[in-house]
């Protein structure tokens, strides 16, 4: 369907030339205009005309589907609830009230469902992103954190810090199959992206254990480095890339031969990793050096290290693996990496506090989510550059997660 804005133009463009051409008909042109002037009448028909086909022959984008929709749910572990912001108008679209002390929240790839992490209340919160309404409160053990689903939507994968173990959720009947004993410290675990394992950072085992999928049963447990954190899985499941903070390393996992390949050494205290979606590099925020190291996924090696901000505590990468946006928590800003070129761009500041990020659907937009400010900080990347919408929607108390869902509704 043609816009009725280009068709409007087009419609001008045509009377234009209509009166150009019925004026210097009546002046019987060329015979009474010299040579310039008939070239220069000539050239400005031209021109109008192909414009006019041009603009005529152009189809407007598709009038946006009605059901559409594009969400983002942040948790506030201060305030027991989950922020629903509409991204299309960047409105508050709805508070849902969870559990205690929500923290970690994950999208379905596969359904229109989201799940939240209740930390104090043991619980997972499945909620219904086409009512934005609680439907189901899932049991787990105690003081889980965070929570991985697979590729394929049907399952999730809970580890729990004060049990030892780990829950693991048939996402389609809203159950918990198993729950597994993986060691102490059980803070984080991470599905591989063919589904096949996971893998769980014991933090005071200074390890990390690995469940088979299919069998239910904990396959391997790998000693790394002291306290490991955060962890990323490669595109092709072949390794696990783990943050141990206390120890100032990165550990590198064989996940076919369940072996530890290689420690790195990084900055001090990294806390969290992120991965370019072709797996070709890994980065690593060293939180007390306000560095971020950057490590060759395929020789094990780190490239190099590069001051970005204060106290960095988070880091995603563009789809198009050509830029890393690192939040600065201690500096209230957010770094623009350009990993093309290898350098620092610029930072923008944001909230107070900055901590967990996301793109939208589109990815022509960052979501920076401010701790202490109690904001979401939302900034345009069609230049690349993060410029800042003047306004910030307000959050709960201690915003925690973020996760962004985007759907056509079928209700």
């Amino acid at each position: 369907m043609q816009s009725k804005t280009s068709i409007s133009l087009a419609r001008l463009w045509l009377r234009l030339c209509g009166l150009l051409v019925r004026e210097d008909h009546c002046r019987r042109w060329p015979e009474q205009q010299d040579n310039l002037r008939f070239r220069i009448s000539y050239f400005a028909i031209t021109l109008l005309v192909a414009i006019t086909a041009l603009l005529c022959g152009c189809s407007s984008t598709p009038e946006p589907n009605p059901n559409y929709r594009e969400f983002a749910y942040i948790t506030n572990g201060g305030s027991n609830n989950v922020t629903v912001v509409d991204l299309r108008v960047l409105r508050i679209a709805k508070l849902i009230p969870v559990g205690r002390g929500p923290t970690g929240v994950a999208a379905n790839p596969k359904r229109n469902e989201i799940y939240v992490v209740n930390t104090e209340s043991n619980s997972i919160s499945v909620i219904d992103a086409e009512t934005n309404k609680v439907a189901a409160t899932i049991g787990v053990h105690r003081a889980p954190y965070f929570i991985s689903v697979s590729a394929d939507g049907k399952r999730g994968y809970v580890a729990n810090s004060g049990s030892a173990n780990l829950s693991i959720i048939d996402l389609e009947s809203r159950k918990v199959i198993t729950t597994i004993g993986v060691g102490n410290g059980s803070d984080l675990a991470r599905v591989s992206p063919d589904g096949k394992l996971a893998v769980v950072a014991l933090r005071t085992e200074d390890a990390v254990a690995v469940v088979d999928a299919a069998t239910l049963n904990v396959r391997a447990k790998i000693k790394i480095c002291s306290q490991p954190g955060d962890l990323e899985i490669l595109p092709d499941s072949s390794k696990a890339f783990v943050t141990c903070p206390a120890s100032n390393q990165v550990a590198v996992v064989d996940l076919a031969n369940f072996r530890l390949l290689t420690l790195l050494d990084t900055g001090k205290t990294p806390v969290a990793i992120g991965m370019k979606p072709d797996g070709g590099e890994v980065f690593v925020c060293n939180y007390d050096s306000s560095s971020v190291s950057e490590i060759t996924a395929g020789i094990n090696e780190v490239s190099h290290s590069f001051l970005i901000g204060k106290q960095p505590s988070r880091i995603i990468i563009s789809a198009d693996n050509n830029f890393a946006y690192v939040s600065n928590f201690g500096s209230d800003s957010l770094a623009v990496y350009s990993i093309d070129s290898g350098r620092w761009t610029h930072s923008v500041e944001v909230g107070s506090h900055p901590e967990a990020l996301a793109f939208s659907p589109n990815q022509l937009q960052l979501l920076v989510v401010n701790t202490v400010s109690g904001d979401l900080s939302v900034l345009n990347l069609t230049d690349r550059k993060g410029k800042p919408r003047p306004d910030n929607p307000s959050l709960g108390r201690n915003p925690r997660g973020i996760a962004v869902k985007a759907f056509v509704s079928e209700k």
